[in-house]
């Protein structure tokens, strides 16, 4: 019966245990709550910018207006004919 008068715990200490336990149990559910969110979270690839078609640039200059209707078919044309070679 000695020992519960003799090592009172005073208010404060209470408190102290109290604030402790609430501390360390946010701190805990935090860590699982970022590493969560982490595993989660979606891979974010660095992607090159690709390069366009030479049909795409040709286009893209037909748009533009920098080259013409008769231009641009004979451009065309020449780019699905395929490799020139030389005789």
């Amino acid at each position: 019966m000695m020992f519960w008068y003799d090592h009172d715990v005073s208010g404060w200490g209470w408190f102290a245990m109290s604030a402790s336990m609430i501390l360390f149990w946010a701190l805990i559910i935090t860590a699982a709550v970022l590493l969560f969110r982490t595993l989660n979270r979606p891979h974010e690839h660095a992607h090159t910018p690709a390069t366009p078609t030479p049909e795409q640039v040709l286009g893209e200059r037909f748009a533009r207006g920098e080259i013409g209707e008769e231009e641009y078919r004979r451009r065309l044309n020449v780019l699905h004919a395929g490799p020139l070679t030389k005789t």
